[in-house]
């Protein structure tokens, strides 16, 4: 990589950055400053994760060693940003990872994969940070919405209903919104994205046929890994055992029960 292609990057990187901060300083939005250590995080962990891949990605073992990584990290984001508390992470750990081992294991045991550290990795990364997200998404709608709706849950329970009846409903409503990028994603690929894994595949080298073979399996895994571990978090989540949450709690110290 040349001196010019370093300074022009950095360069580009700097007026993104200093665009997404100012406008979330004018509008005051809460921790504005935290894309500009989202972005230093992102330059460090890319600085290692080129240098680990190219051992990792020769032997199978250290891939899985990689995805566990990624996965304990995801697992530990989703539960600082739903409660942080023993329960909170047993819950978003045991739906990320069956979701996510639900997903791979589909892909490769009836072949549509072969089994190989290039395409673990990849398809493994991928649909764990998207597992990540809609944890996160759906978790903290749901922790919003009970509070919204809290008479709703008091009249289920009135009428003998419950705890997990008593928010199905909102339940219903916290996965679905949290599904729709997932979806939108989806529908819109090829029209309005050029998918990631598809365009890689194609500079690498491979047809746009294989590619494409590849893209729908990994768009398919997003979306069967997204609603396993949203479906999970519902289940087990129990918003009503922490009692009548006030809108200020929901924000700040509310977990999924």
């Amino acid at each position: 990589m040349s001196t010019v292609s370093l300074v022009s990057t950095a360069a580009a990187l700097a007026l993104c950055l200093a665009l997404t901060l100012a406008l979330r300083r004018a509008w005051t939005v809460p921790k504005w400053a935290d894309p500009a250590v989202a972005l230093l995080r992102a330059l460090v962990q890319l600085a290692i994760l080129a240098s680990v891949l190219s051992i990792a990605i020769t032997q199978v073992t250290y891939v899985f060693l990689a995805l566990l990584i990624m996965l304990g990290f995801g697992i530990w984001t989703s539960s600082r940003r739903l409660g942080a508390n023993a329960r909170t992470v047993a819950l978003v750990a045991g739906a990320m990872t069956a979701a996510v081992a639900i997903s791979v294991l589909t892909v490769f045991l009836t072949g549509a994969l072969e089994f190989t550290g290039q395409n673990l990795l990849a398809f493994g990364g991928i649909i764990t940070g998207n597992a990540m997200s809609v944890v996160t998404l759906s978790g903290r709608r749901l922790i919003q919405d009970v509070a919204e709706h809290w008479g709703e849950i008091e009249g289920w329970l009135g009428l003998g209903a419950t705890n997990r009846r008593a928010v199905r409903d909102i339940a219903s409503r916290a996965m679905s919104e949290a599904l729709i990028p997932n979806v939108d994603q989806t529908r819109v690929t090829g029209i309005v994205t050029m998918p990631g894994a598809f365009v890689g595949a194609v500079f690498a080298g491979a047809s746009p046929l294989e590619a494409g073979r590849f893209q729908l399996l990994v768009l398919a895994g997003i979306m069967a890994t997204g609603t396993v571990a949203a479906a999970l978090v519902m289940w087990g989540s129990d918003p009503v055992a922490s009692g009548r949450p006030s809108h200020a709690e929901s924000e700040k110290k509310s977990h999924l029960g």
